[in-house]
């Protein structure tokens, strides 16, 4: 399963593209959390947020100011 990258935020083609490359691939929780903890600057969650009884967003800090927010059922 790849994961799509939904870019809200205009970044710059070429940092979009190298994000979408390093997410595309995340497609489970326990691979973002892995991911997230072997970054240069390494995030976590930084909070869950409940939808419904089934579907959770994700999300993590990335850098100042910037997040990625993983939806998860």
């Amino acid at each position: 399963m790849s994961v799509a990258l939904i870019d809200y935020a205009s970044l710059p083609s070429d940092e979009r593209d190298a994000l979408g490359a390093a997410v595309a691939p995340l497609g489970n929780l326990d691979r973002v959390l892995t991911w997230g903890r072997g970054l240069e600057a390494p995030c976590g969650v930084d909070d869950i947020l409940t939808l419904d009884e089934y579907t959770h967003d994700v999300v993590m800090r990335l850098a100042e100011n910037r997040y990625l927010v993983f939806d998860t059922s």
